[in-house]
């Protein structure tokens, strides 16, 4: 099956679609779209074309599915019901609570066009949700848990770059060790946001700037530093490009439960992740799926669909005799 891909947005993580289509031999990248001025966008793959993005309407019948590339907060829940609308497609959309609200607006889109749009795809929503869905279904009575980190929060980052005398930084999310080992013995212990996790910002500020108020404005920032311990390093900007430039991130989803008619017996199941470079790694997910997304399609389906309704064997470029021979 040769499956022919269209990026639409090329920063981060369409840069690693880019490279991830280069490891899938059954997938040939066949256009990018972009925002920007074509000419200023420089693949690394040759002879594939760069267009603005309002062209993609006249590719329909040249690509099988489009990987959307764009940001939760304000590009996917635009962009992908107007691409499902045109195309099979596959989105990233991180916004936990919106997950359903999305889906409806797309899965509208898609049935409406005859096209397949898987969203939320990625390692959180995406590989962690169907190791939670697994997890649970397996062991019905017990608790999950989700650490994430050590690793850096794009988002959490650019919470701190937006305060005013801010003029670059960095935030890494770490799970605290103590909490890990506590649900790792599968005790099942009750833990609250502060003891799960803690932050740690390396800050680089203007010339001059009142150092003790962005870090206060920092630690007390609802929604994202006031409810956990939080260390502020305040870094030239060398230090910063020297020793923090990179993007990896990870975590690890455990469920600890009980069998037995007394539940006499505990187990505790784990996955984890330990990623250097998050958009490289989303982006492989992305492709992977974008498999199952044409497959889905030739077979005569359409509408939304999240990571979660997507049989493991159409992840994969092998035939369902060679998984069964090979990995079963």
């Amino acid at each position: 099956m040769s499956i022919k891909v269209g990026i639409f947005g090329y920063g981060n993580l369409g840069r690693g679609v880019e490279a991830a289509i280069a490891h899938n031999p059954d997938m040939e990248l066949c256009a990018v779209f972009t925002r920007r001025p074509p000419e200023t966008v420089k693949l690394r793959t040759a002879g594939v074309p760069v267009m603005l993005a309002d062209e993609a309407k006249n590719m329909t019948d040249k690509i099988d599915v489009m990987i959307i590339c764009g940001g939760s907060a304000t590009d996917l829940p635009v962009q992908t019901p107007a691409i499902a609308s045109m195309f099979n497609c596959i989105d990233s959309f991180d916004t936990h609570a919106k997950i359903p609200e999305h889906f409806e607006k797309v899965d509208a889109a898609a049935k409406a066009s005859g096209k397949v749009a898987l969203i939320s795809c990625g390692w959180d929503p995406g590989m962690f949700s169907v190791m939670r869905a697994y997890s649970e279904s397996i062991l019905p009575d017990g608790s999950t848990y989700t650490f994430w980190g050590k690793g850096v929060s794009q988002g959490h980052s650019d919470a701190i770059r937006r305060i005013e005398g801010v003029l670059d930084a960095k935030q890494y999310t770490i799970p605290v060790d103590s909490a890990l080992e506590a649900v790792r013995s599968g005790i099942s212990p009750e833990l609250s946001t502060r003891e799960k996790h803690t932050r740690e910002c390396f800050v680089v500020a203007k010339e001059g700037a009142d150092l003790e108020r962005i870090e206060r404005e920092i630690k007390t920032m609802p929604n994202y530093f006031a409810d956990y311990d939080t260390t502020v390093h305040f870094i030239s900007a060398e230090e910063l490009k020297r020793d923090h430039s990179g993007i990896p991130h990870g975590g690890f989803v455990i469920r600890s439960g009980k069998s037995g008619l007394e539940n006499e017996n505990t187990h505790v199941m784990e996955f984890s992740l330990k990623l250097d470079s998050n958009p490289e790694y989303t982006s492989s997910v992305l492709v992977a799926t974008a498999r199952a997304v044409v497959r889905l399609n030739r077979e005569g389906a359409s509408g939304a669909r999240s990571i979660l309704d997507i049989p493991p064997s159409y992840l994969s470029p092998k035939s369902p005799d060679q998984l069964r021979r090979e990995l079963l």
